[in-house]
C-alpha cells in the first residue's frame, strides 16, 4: 500500500493509544470509553437549548398537516402532538438514564442488554436511521439555501436543468443541496460537550424568527384564516384511530433519539440534568412549533389562496411576482436560522416528495428501534436495576456479564425479533396488502407494540434463563469499583482502572 494512503488512513483512525490489536481497538476507543468528567459539560439549560433547537424545524412545523389531511381539526390535531411528544418524552429520559449516571454512550449501553458483539446490529440500526435522517434535513437545507441566492440574485431560479427526469431532482435544486451539504460539514468536526454552543445559539435565534413569522402572517392575513375554523370531517372510531394515527407519527418521529439518548446523557453534569429538563422541554417545545405552523399555515390561505404547510415554500411565494429588496432580505435572514444534521445523502428529495409516504417510512422504521429501547430500558431497571459492571463493557472474556454466548445474547435478540414480528402484518396492509383490520389496528400503534412486545419478552426470559449481575435491589452502582476497593490508589490492576477507582472515565484500552 502506498505511503501516502497510510497517511490518509492513520488520519481518518479514532485517536487511541498505540500498539493495540484489532479486538482492542473494538472493544475500547476514545469515542467508547466512559466520558470524562471535564467533558461532562451539559447541564440543564444545555438540554433545554437542545430540545428548543431539534424543535424548530420543518418537520415539526409541518407534523399536523398531514393530521390536517386526514380529516382532523387543528384543534385535535394539537392535542395529538402535545399527546404524542408527551408520551414519548419519559421514554427519552428512561433510555438517557444509564448515560448520566454512568458516562457511556448508546453503543455501550447496547452491549449490556445485547452483548459485547450483539450491541452492533443495534448501532447499525440506529447508524442508517441517521444517515436517512442526515439526508432529510440536508435535502430541507437546500431548499432554505434556494431561498437564500433567490432572495440575493432572483436569476438563480432560472438556472436551466440539465439531469434527467429520472434523478428525481434538477440541476438549480441539487446545486443548492450540494452547497448546503459542503458548508454544513465543518460542524461534524466538534465533539458532543462542544457543540452545546451551537444550540444555544439557535435556541434563541430560530424562535425568534419563528416568532416574527408568526406575526407577520397573521398581520398580513388580517387574522388566523380559515384552517383555525375548519370542523373535523371524522367522527367516531373513525375519528379516534385517526388521532392514535397522528399520535403515533410524533412518537416515531423521535424513536431515534429514544435509542441513542445515552449519547447526549453521557456528557451531563449530574444525572438530574438529563431528566426533568427533557420531560418538560419535549412536549412544550414541538407543541408551541406546531402551533405556530397551523396558525402561519391557516394564515398563508387568506394571503394566497392556498394552505401552505412549508415554511420554506411560503418563503418562495414571497419571492414570487417581483418583491422588494426589504421583503428580499427579509429571507436572507430566515434562511439563516434553518440548522440541519450533517450525514451523508441518500437521495432524500425522492423521499421528501410525499409527507405521508415519509411519515410511512418513520412508523416502519419506528418498529425496529422501539423494539430495541424495549430491550434496554427492561434491562437497565428490571433486570440488572441500575447496576453495571464497567470494565466489562470493554472486555471480551467468557466470564464478563456481557459476554453472554460468544457475545450476543439471545434474550434480547428473541425479544427484538418479536417486538418486529407482532407489526409485520400490519406493516404490510400499510404497504397496499389486504390484511386483518387487527393486524392494521397493531400497526398504527406500532410503537406500543413493538416496545411493549419486545419488553415483555425479554422480561420473560430473564426469569427463565437469568443473567449474571441481576439484581432484586435497584441501585445505580458500578459494580467494578467495589471489586477493585482493595486494589491501592495508583497501582494498574487487572480489571483496567488506574489511579483514582471512582472515575469510570479511567478505563484502560491497554488492559482488555
Amino acid at each position: 500500500m502506498p505511503d501516502s494512503v497510510k497517511n490518509l488512513l492513520k488520519r481518518l483512525e479514532v485517536a487511541h493509544e498505540p500498539g493495540l490489536s484489532y479486538s482492542q481497538l473494538f472493544l475500547a476507543n476514545e469515542d467508547l470509553l466512559p466520558v470524562p468528567s471535564e467533558k461532562r459539560t451539559w447541564a440543564s439549560i444545555n438540554f433545554i437549548a437542545f430540545w428548543i433547537a431539534d424543535s424548530f424545524n420543518v418537520n415539526t412545523w409541518m407534523i399536523v398537516s398531514s393530521m390536517v389531511q386526514l380529516g382532523l381539526s387543528w384543534w385535535q390535531a394539537w392535542i395529538c402532538v402535545w399527546l404524542g411528544y408527551g408520551v414519548v418524552a419519559p421514554f427519552i429520559a428512561l433510555n438517557a438514564r444509564p448515560g448520566a449516571i454512568h458516562h457511556v454512550t448508546f453503543p455501550i449501553v447496547a452491549r449490556t442488554s445485547f452483548g459485547i458483539f450483539g450491541s452492533l446490529w443495534c448501532t447499525f440500526n440506529r447508524g442508517v436511521m441517521a444517515c436517512i435522517w442526515y439526508g432529510v434535513q440536508a435535502s430541507i437545507g437546500g431548499s432554505c439555501v434556494l431561498v437564500m441566492l433567490r432572495a440575493m440574485w432572483p436569476s438563480v431560479n432560472n438556472i436551466p436543468n440539465h439531469l434527467p427526469e429520472s434523478s428525481g431532482t434538477t440541476t438549480r435544486d441539487f446545486m443548492c443541496f450540494f452547497l448546503f451539504w459542503l458548508i454544513s460539514l465543518p460542524a461534524i468536526w466538534f465533539p458532543i460537550h462542544q457543540i452545546r454552543h451551537l444550540f444555544t445559539v439557535k435556541a434563541i435565534v430560530a424562535p425568534t424568527a419563528g416568532i416574527v413569522f408568526f406575526i407577520w402572517c397573521i398581520v398580513k392575513a388580517k387574522g388566523v384564516g380559515p384552517i383555525i375554523h375548519q370542523p373535523s370531517k371524522l367522527h367516531g372510531s373513525e375519528l379516534g384511530w385517526a388521532m392514535v394515527t397522528s399520535l403515533m407519527s410524533c412518537m416515531s418521529n423521535m424513536a431515534t433519539l429514544v435509542v441513542n439518548a445515552p449519547d447526549f446523557a453521557s456528557r451531563a453534569r449530574s444525572p438530574s440534568a438529563a431528566l426533568f429538563p427533557q420531560l418538560l422541554s419535549v412536549p412544550i417545545a414541538f407543541s408551541l412549533v406546531s402551533f405556530i405552523g397551523i396558525i402561519v399555515s391557516s394564515s398563508s390561505q387568506t394571503i394566497y389562496g392556498e394552505a401552505i404547510w412549508s415554511p420554506i415554500d411560503l418563503l418562495g411565494k414571497f419571492l414570487d411576482d417581483n418583491p422588494s429588496s426589504a421583503t428580499r432580505f427579509g429571507n436572507i435572514r430566515r434562511g439563516g436560522y434553518i440548522a440541519a444534521i450533517v450525514g451523508l445523502c441518500m437521495l432524500p428529495w425522492n423521499l421528501l416528495k410525499s409527507s405521508n409516504n415519509f411519515t410511512s417510512y418513520l412508523s416502519a422504521y419506528s418498529v425496529f428501534l422501539s423494539s430495541i429501547a424495549g430491550v434496554m430500558i427492561i434491562e437497565y431497571y428490571l433486570i440488572r436495576r441500575g447496576h453495571y459492571r464497567v470494565r466489562d463493557l470493554y472486555r471480551a472474556d467468557k466470564d464478563g456479564w456481557y459476554w453472554y454466548t460468544f457475545g450476543f445474547n439471545f434474550r434480547a435478540y428473541a425479544a427484538y425479533v418479536a417486538g418486529i414480528l407482532i407489526n409485520v402484518v400490519g406493516f404490510a396492509g400499510a404497504t397496499g396488502r389486504d390484511v386483518p383490520l387487527a393486524a392494521t389496528r397493531i400497526y398504527q400503534m406500532s410503537f406500543f407494540t413493538g416496545f411493549g412486545v419486545s419488553s415483555v419478552i425479554y422480561y420473560a426470559l430473564n426469569y427463565v434463563f437469568p443473567v449474571p449481575g441481576a439484581n432484586r435491589k435497584f441501585e445505580e452502582k458500578d459494580i467494578s469499583e467495589e471489586e477493585d476497593a482493595e486494589v491501592s490508589d495508583g497501582d494498574h490492576d487487572e480489571s483496567g482502572y488506574k489511579g483514582d477507582h471512582k472515575d469510570k472515565s479511567r478505563v484502560s484500552v491497554q488492559s482488555i
